[in-house]
């Protein structure tokens, strides 16, 4: 069996709301992991919103960090965490959503992660970010993947450190051109899906969704990962 598990940076809803229905329903996620979920006023009330018209629901997620995790119907939630990440003095908060989910018995430690334009608190954000949830993924027998915005390509440290304990799965199995930065014109592939090296990763790359909607919606493209679990 598969699942389809997505990444989205969506800037707090201030783009076009319309455009960004369209492309998550595009995506056909089971689990999606989204970064610069709202996080001010009526941020609940927002992400719930969002995740209910998208046919969704919010699993994950607190204020701070802005990163939520969201799952469609057929898919079991067992735990869900939230945290902040170490606080640099100067940079801005970051966060880390974790929801353990099982889909027709298998199960998955989903987290969502957004790190930031420092470069030494990337790579310390990702290896506690990677600690956490290795350890959520540990108390249940689940296979980890992490979803994000990491702020910076495959060559540099940090991508190299996610990539050396896990699968980064575009590479593997890779569907278009991958750049996922800027929307509008595509240069950079900076957000991503890593999966456990257990998991089969049978395609990804970005959503079957109208460019004038993608280029409308936020300032990233999403990324979806179709992972084949052997129960």
């Amino acid at each position: 069996m598969t699942v389809r598990v997505g990444t989205y940076n969506v800037r707090g809803l201030r783009d076009s709301v319309p455009a960004l229905l369209r492309v998550i329903t595009a995506m056909r996620c089971d689990v999606l992991c989204l970064q610069e979920a709202p996080r001010l006023l009526n941020w609940r009330a927002r992400r719930q919103g969002l995740a209910e018209a998208a046919g969704l629901r919010v699993v994950a997620g607190g204020r701070l960090g802005g990163v939520a995790v969201l799952a469609a119907p057929r898919v079991r939630v067992l735990h869900a965490e939230s945290h902040v990440l170490r606080v640099f003095v100067g940079l801005e908060i970051r966060g880390l959503a974790i929801a353990v989910v099982e889909v027709d018995g298998a199960r998955l430690a989903v987290g969502s992660l957004h790190l930031d334009l420092n470069g030494a608190a990337r790579l310390h954000h990702a290896t506690e970010a990677l600690t956490l949830l290795e350890r959520a993924a540990s108390w249940f027998g689940a296979a980890v993947v992490l979803g994000g915005d990491f702020n910076e390509r495959d060559h540099e440290p940090t991508w190299r450190y996610l990539a050396g304990r896990l699968v980064d799965c575009y590479p593997r199995a890779p569907t278009g051109d991958g750049l996922t930065f800027t929307a509008r014109r595509p240069q950079a592939r900076i957000d991503a899906v890593f999966a456990a090296p257990e998991l089969t990763v049978v395609s990804c790359g970005g959503a079957d969704a109208p460019a004038a909607d993608l280029a409308e919606a936020t300032d990233h493209l999403p990324v979806v990962a179709e992972l084949r679990i052997d129960t």
